[in-house]
């Protein structure tokens, strides 16, 4: 199924069921107000959400509107927690190549739960000369994971998926590893795509813990990555969040992130003339100045300015938007880049 939620003026707002389409939806009326407590009581509560959904698609609910992104908050407002990690080491490797890369466990920061930004909602950043960044990824919703889950018990505790944008401020990151990960100042915001969806949604695109389709960035109109999301993810979902409950138990509601969606380039040409090309293009603005560096030794795109306009999508093997898309403008807090300035 797929869910939402739609403002209405509170800090939670109103839960909504969503159809496979994204076309029309309708109020959780009766079965619950708020996403956390579908959360909180899952094993009571989805399946009525889920006959919804099913009602909802045949044509058969009642009080059914069109649905509108523009009026979603993120689809959990507020977690208990956000973790982000490295889910793909192409990434490290670019943009931090003095990170020592783990084969077995993954890198891992905790971020603000209280910043998930919704998915049409301008993301206020205080400066453009902190080096503005995107990070397009794919984000889960848990149920309650005990500590020392396995990674196949932690599968199972996947509730939601979602995409994420992880804004982030490159020129407050300290250049030494150890440290670029834990500055709370360089991470300042998420945005969420409108739809969290169950991984049934997503068919034999869901395999492994991985979600096996590509991932459309766009900024201001200009598409600049398509990576698969499945292809060079080298710990799933599974993985992760075993790893986020190695020492504590990981409560329903908590939402942990992929980190930036990368793929490995491709090197072409003789040992004198060796170049490596990334044909599937990039996630965030840092990866395109690594790749600059290493192709001709000068990192010649800038970073985000106000007004800019960054879009995260992804669609299934028909061409349908699975989750809908983030569309997000950068503004000042004076409103410098907003639509209505």
């Amino acid at each position: 199924m797929k869910l939402a939620t739609y403002k209405d003026g509170s800090r939670d707002g109103q839960l909504i069921v969503v159809s496979r389409d994204l076309r029309l939806a309708c109020y959780a009326t009766g079965i619950a107000s708020r996403m956390q407590q579908v959360l909180d009581d899952w094993s009571f509560m989805a399946p009525q959400l889920q006959d919804v959904y099913t009602q909802l698609n045949a044509g058969r609910a009642k009080h059914v509107f069109a649905f509108d992104a523009s009026q979603c908050m993120a689809p959990l407002p507020r977690s208990h927690q956000w973790l982000e990690a490295a889910a793909y080491p192409s990434h490290l490797a670019l943009t931090q190549p003095q990170w020592p890369l783990s084969v077995t466990e993954p890198t891992m920061r905790q971020g603000a739960g209280d910043s998930l930004v919704g998915a049409c909602d301008e993301v206020v950043l205080g400066s453009a000369a902190m080096g503005i960044d995107f990070g397009a990824g794919l984000a889960a919703v848990t149920a309650d994971v005990p500590m020392g889950a396995s990674a196949e018990q932690a599968l199972y505790g996947i509730r939601l998926l979602m995409l994420s944008n992880t804004f982030s401020l490159r020129q407050l990151m300290p250049s030494a590893p150890g440290h670029a990960w834990g500055n709370v100042q360089s991470w300042p915001a998420v945005g969420l795509s409108p739809v969290a969806v169950t991984v049934d949604e997503l068919g034999d695109a869901w395999r492994g813990g991985k979600v096996h389709l590509p991932l459309h960035t766009s900024w201001n109109g200009r598409k600049v990555g398509m990576c698969d999301a499945g292809e060079d993810m080298a710990f799933h979902f599974g993985q992760l969040i075993a790893h986020a409950a190695k020492t504590r138990t990981v409560h329903a509601g908590s939402m942990v992130g992929t980190g930036v969606v990368s793929n490995v380039g491709a090197t072409t040409g003789k040992a004198s003339s060796r170049r490596t090309d990334w044909p599937k293009g990039y996630h965030s603005i840092a990866e395109k100045r690594a790749m600059e560096l290493q192709q001709s030794d000068v990192a010649s795109t800038g970073y985000l300015q106000f007004g800019d306009t960054v879009r995260v999508e992804m669609k299934n093997k028909d061409g349908l938007s699975i989750f809908g898309a983030i569309e997000q403008t950068i503004v000042s807090p004076l409103g410098e880049g907003s639509s209505a300035s």
